[in-house]
């Protein structure tokens, strides 16, 4: 148990990251050019893979890769909702409910075994 929250905490803050990077700057920098938003994007996605690359290490202790890349689709997609409202200043769908209430059957039907 203490390895998926170790984990968990890991892959939300890469999370964090992950999401200024690849849409942050669609707020913050529309009139930079696009090459300007990438270099600072790869400067922010180092920073995701800082945390990213030891959360999969410490959770491959205990889970597999499949397992892991499920995970981590389920935190993109909890991380995702409130950024793209909040942050972004998005319009909630319906639409997100039943994505996420598939991505949690793939979590149930890969976890369900462990």
């Amino acid at each position: 148990m203490r390895v998926l929250l170790i984990t968990v905490s890991m892959l939300v803050c890469s999370n964090i990251f992950m999401l200024f990077a690849w849409y942050g700057h669609l707020k913050n920098m529309t009139s930079k050019p696009w090459f300007f938003a990438a270099i600072v994007s790869w400067g922010i996605a180092l920073g995701e893979y800082l945390i990213q690359v030891p959360a999969n290490r410490i959770g491959h202790t205990s889970y597999n890769v499949g397992q892991l890349k499920i995970l981590q689709e389920a935190i993109t997609l909890l991380v995702f909702i409130p950024f793209s409202i909040y942050y972004l200043k998005e319009e909630f769908r319906t639409d997100f409910i039943w994505a996420g209430l598939c991505i949690m059957g793939a979590v149930y039907f890969v976890f369900r075994n462990a």
